[in-house]
C-alpha cells in the first residue's frame, strides 16, 4: 500500500461516491451516514502522508508514475512536497467537516449533493498531487463541474446568479 498511497488517497472519495450512488434515494439517513463515513475514512487514509513524509528530503516524495496517454506525452504522475502534503491534509479535514456540518442543512437532492461533494474532494486532491500538466488540467476541470452544481443547486438566495458568474469567470480564463 505504501507504493500507491497517493492513488489510494486520491481515488477513495470517488470509490465512496460510486457506492453512494447505489444507495436508494429514499434512505436519507443512510446516505448522510455513508457520506460522512467516507469523508472521515478519506481523512484517516491521508494521515499516513504526515507520518511517512520525510522533512529532511527536498523535492517530491511518494511519487507514482505510469504512462497514461503516450501519444500526447501525458503521464499519470503524482507526488507530494511539503506544501502539497499539507494541502491534501487540509482538503480531507475540511471536506469531512463540511460534509458533517451539512447533515441538517441539506434536505433536497441529498444523494446528488453528497456525490458532488465527494467528486469535488477527488478533484481537489488530484490538483494538489498532480505533477503532470495534463493530469493537473483534468483534475482542475473536474473541480469546476461539482462546484458549479453545488453553487447552482444548493447555494443561497441568488444561487443561479452566482453559478453563472462562477461559470463565466472560469470560462473567461480559457479564451
Amino acid at each position: 500500500m505504501d507504493q500507491h498511497l497517493l492513488s489510494f488517497i486520491l481515488f477513495a472519495p470517488l470509490a465512496g461516491m460510486l457506492v453512494l450512488l447505489l444507495i436508494p434515494s429514499s434512505s436519507k439517513n443512510l446516505i448522510k451516514l455513508w457520506a460522512n463515513l467516507v469523508a472521515f475514512a478519506c481523512f484517516l487514509v491521508s494521515v499516513p502522508l504526515v507520518t511517512r513524509f520525510d522533512k529532511s528530503v527536498s523535492g517530491y516524495q511518494m511519487m507514482e508514475r505510469m504512462d497514461w496517454i503516450p501519444s500526447l506525452g501525458a503521464k499519470y504522475l503524482v507526488g507530494v512536497d511539503g506544501i502539497s502534503m499539507l494541502l491534501v491534509m487540509l482538503t480531507t479535514v475540511v471536506s469531512f467537516l463540511a460534509i458533517l456540518s451539512s447533515w441538517n442543512a441539506i434536505d433536497n437532492k441529498l444523494k446528488e449533493y453528497y456525490a458532488m461533494f465527494l467528486l469535488l474532494e477527488t478533484g481537489m486532491i488530484g490538483v494538489f498531487v498532480s505533477l503532470d500538466f495534463f493530469l493537473f488540467y483534468v483534475f482542475w476541470e473536474l473541480v469546476l463541474v461539482p462546484m458549479y452544481f453545488i453553487i447552482g443547486v444548493w447555494g443561497g438566495p441568488r444561487k443561479l446568479y452566482a453559478a453563472i458568474k462562477f461559470f463565466l469567470y472560469t470560462f473567461r480564463d480559457r479564451c
